[in-house]
């Protein structure tokens, strides 16, 4: 409530506060208003601040008005403790400021920067505190217990009642520091960062950060005008954790911490556990709280139902900001589940969605591991866009990278004034490839920072998956450096046992946690057991993208024709380790920049040519062994680079461009891949079992053919022909299976309506006792140039 003297406080919001709160003078516990600054400008230096606390400390002024009678001064503060509060560097402010008993009455002390009068307020109770100057009211009442009150505080022009914030016990609980102090807590995000709630009956926010090395921790934001004097932290002990629950702050503060560092000096610190942050390239960290209510029950009951590498798993890569431009999370959920559904796909991959300040890393160096971006909207409007992903039947992998992260001195590095998050040995911290800083697994409290920030995602926003980016980074100590840049483990080798530990932690996490998600390793080396289980001393990872195949299959059909009997290897040397993990062929954003050319652009020949080249490859990639992932505007055949500015080529597509039905053809044909391969589980059911492909024709180099069965559970096939040629080859004789009287064409990329020429197989074929590719048996078939055609028994 208030009380007001000539006009009310009002408390304006800062000019960086999010547009969708608006602000109450009771939310507000405020200093006597000045100008509001930038989130990221660190409060000044002015007489009621630390700089000149020591001298104060020597030599407190008188007060500048008596208190109420019957109150007495309050023992006075040692020198050492005075100049640590002022300063912002005590380790327990409790101790001093709130309500405390003492000889002969209960003695308050409350630190009200900018304050005129301080009054402790109570049933039947009104008393003025001494000014003991710096903003420093104290004073010993005549009662024998301590009452519930307020402070209504007098400044200038106006007065305000608020709650007290060190009359409250502390608000973390003895199993949360204990988990916190072991590495153990795997819901850490409900007991680090800015949680409201209710304490001790008494609405407020309960703010909570770890940083062991600090000499002190104060909470600034708007609501004290960016000057965090008056709101210092008290450590919870040897955890290092920092904590103070903040009466009427809540949904919608902005929020950052006021850290002291071991050699003195102060820097100004967004939330490491934020789970809300202010539009880049502003980075205050956001109050909040979810109000979702979930729609997706039936979904998160089914998806476990199915071991995901024995279901049909086709993935459309996305980069959010840029798919449709500008769009939000909620405008997206109008559109991109209608668009993926269509297309068949049965899952999408975001880029990382996690807070990042520079767009143009799409998302790769995160400075808010717990906040979606809010580029798009809040974290309730993410978890909107998730929910209608699920409704359309669409799963949802994010991309995680628990690998570095960014220097920006408001975020993680040196956080608390030492290495914390990062290792302390240069060689462990320093990345070498992206001006970054690499995590410290070796750490418990960074180990489980990470740890519970992959359960974060799929427990607080429904996520389907992880795809864990750079893993070859973190396994290895000497990635990207030369001799003498890197240290041997203490085995005397080049693995990386922290991020070993690491990695096998989180899977097993995960997969224990959250029924039905999977995990999705980017490792691009021979390491061993990637997506083999933790309890068999895998790393246990569900899946792990296939770069080795991506790389080959690529660099051939980059080839002119008349070159690929050369290099016919790289389309056959996959199937030589296919069943050593169980596989993703990623045809990803990191194929289409940074000079390499979109995937009809690295095809050779003519327009016609390269189209077909496109259709067939991605007719082959459909038929081989493993998942599929293609990123946006590869569906449709974009010739351009990806730019993250503009997105994808939407304008092809538009009727009034006269190439539009070249376009839109590759379109249907990937529609046409998706819908025959959820209805063919040859092509999925027995992916990571050897037996469910056997190879018809892999050695016609001179043809530029390569002929394979896959078979399902039961050992019924389906038969994929792919012709790397540009001419039909007419009659073409392949060995089959005795056991199958007839098949049937079911797919053929060279389709008019796909933009082929038409050329295929309309009818039946059946096998004739001709011997052919060591089969008795065979079929006489037709193959399309540059074109990939399915078969399957009638």
């Amino acid at each position: 409530m208030h009380r007001t003297r000539r006009r009310a406080l009002t408390d304006p919001d800062p000019p960086e506060s999010p547009p969708t709160r608006a602000r109450r003078p009771e939310e507000a516990d405020p200093v006597t208003p000045r100008p509001a600054r930038n989130s990221s400008e660190p409060a000044p230096r002015t007489a009621q601040t630390a700089a000149p606390a020591a001298k104060a400390a020597k030599t407190p002024p008188a007060p500048r008005r008596p208190a109420s009678r019957g109150v007495r001064p309050a023992p006075a503060l040692s020198a050492a403790d005075r100049g640590r509060l002022l300063a912002g560097g005590h380790h327990d402010p409790h101790y001093m400021l709130g309500a405390h008993l003492v000889r002969g009455g209960v003695a308050i002390r409350a630190l009200r920067p900018y304050a005129q009068a301080v009054t402790v307020l109570g049933k039947g109770l009104r008393a003025e505190l001494h000014d003991d100057g710096d903003g420093l009211f104290s004073g010993v009442l005549p009662l024998r217990t301590v009452p519930d009150y307020t402070l209504l505080v007098t400044y200038d022009d106006n007065e305000i009642e608020v709650q007290d914030p060190y009359r409250f016990l502390p608000s973390l609980g003895d199993l949360d520091l204990h988990l916190i102090g072991e590495g153990r807590h795997e819901e850490l995000w409900t007991a680090l960062g800015a949680r409201p709630m209710v304490h001790q009956g008494v609405t407020g926010t309960r703010f909570t950060v770890w940083a062991p090395n600090a000499q002190g921790v104060r909470v600034t934001g708007d609501f004290t005008y960016w000057d965090g004097t008056a709101h210092p932290m008290r450590s919870l002990g040897s955890t290092g954790v920092w904590e103070l629950f903040l009466p009427g702050v809540g949904d919608g503060a902005l929020y950052k911490f006021d850290i002291m560092r071991p050699d003195g000096s102060h820097t100004l610190r967004a939330d490491p556990m934020a789970r809300r942050t202010e539009v880049p390239p502003a980075n205050a960290s956001i109050v909040t709280e979810s109000h979702h209510i979930w729609r997706d029950d039936d979904w998160m009951a089914r998806r476990a139902t199915r071991p995901v590498h024995e279901a049909p798993f086709s993935v459309y890569e996305v980069h959010l900001a840029s798919w449709r431009p500008r769009l939000t999370y909620r405008q997206l959920a109008d559109q991109l589940p209608a668009y993926v559904k269509d297309l068949g796909f049965t899952h999408v991959e975001f880029l990382p969605v996690s807070e990042h300040p520079f767009g143009g890393s799409w998302g790769y160096q995160v400075t808010g591991f717990y906040a979606p971006t809010s580029r798009m909207g809040t974290p309730d409007d993410f978890r909107f866009l998730v929910d209608a992903l699920h409704e359309a039947g669409i799963g949802v992998i994010v991309d995680w990278v628990p690998a570095h992260f960014p220097k920006d001195d408001w975020a993680l590095a040196e956080f608390d004034g030492r290495t914390l998050y990062e290792h302390e040995d240069p060689l462990r911290a320093e990345h070498p490839d992206w001006g970054t800083l690499e995590f410290d697994y070796g750490r418990k409290e960074v180990r489980n920072f990470l740890v519970a920030n992959a359960t974060y995602w799929c427990e607080e926003f429904h996520v389907d998956g992880l795809r864990v980016d750079a893993v070859a980074s973190m396994l290895y100590l000497d990635y990207s450096r030369e001799d003498g840049e890197w240290n041997p483990n203490e085995h005397g080798g080049r693995e990386n046992l922290d991020a070993v530990a690491f990695l096998q932690e989180m899977n097993a996490t995960v997969y224990r946690r959250c029924p039905g998600v999977v995990t999705i390793a980017e490792e691009s080396t021979a390491w061993d057991g990637v997506t083999r289980p933790t309890d068999h001393g895998g790393l246990g990872f569900g899946l792990k993208w296939n770069m080795g195949w991506m790389h080959d299959s690529l660099g051939y059909v980059q080839h002119e024709p008349v070159h690929r009997k050369y290099h016919h290897s790289e389309m056959t040397f996959s199937m030589v380790y296919a069943y050593s993990e169980n596989y993703v062929l990623p045809i990803s954003h990191d194929e289409v920049v940074h000079g390499k050319r979109a995937l009809v652009s690295k095809m050779p020949g003519d327009w016609w040519q390269q189209r077909a080249t496109h259709r067939a490859y991605l007719g082959f990639m459909w038929a081989h062994p493993g998942k599929q992932l293609l990123f946006m505007g590869q569906e449709f055949a974009q010739g351009a680079e990806w730019s993250e500015e503009h997105g994808p080529d939407w304008w092809l597509l538009d009727p009034s461009y006269s190439a539009e039905p070249d376009h839109r053809g590759v379109r249907d044909l990937v529609r046409d891949l998706n819908r025959a391969y959820a209805r063919e589980p040859a092509l999925w059911e027995r992916d990571t079992d050897p037996a469910g492909f056997s190879w018809l024709a892999g050695d016609a180099a001179e043809d530029n053919v390569f002929a394979f069965l896959r078979h399902d559970a039961s050992g019924s096939p389906l038969l994929s022909v792919s012709n790397f040629s540009p001419v039909v080859r007419a009659e073409y004789r392949l060995g089959v299976p005795e056991t199958v009287s007839a098949w049937q064409e079911t797919l053929n990329t060279d389709e008019a309506r796909y933009g082929g020429g038409g050329v295929g197989n309309p009818d039946p074929l059946k096998p004739d006792a001709t011997p052919s590719h060591g089969r008795p048996v065979s079929l006489n078939l037709t193959l399309p140039p540059l074109a990939t055609v399915w078969f399957r028994p009638v």
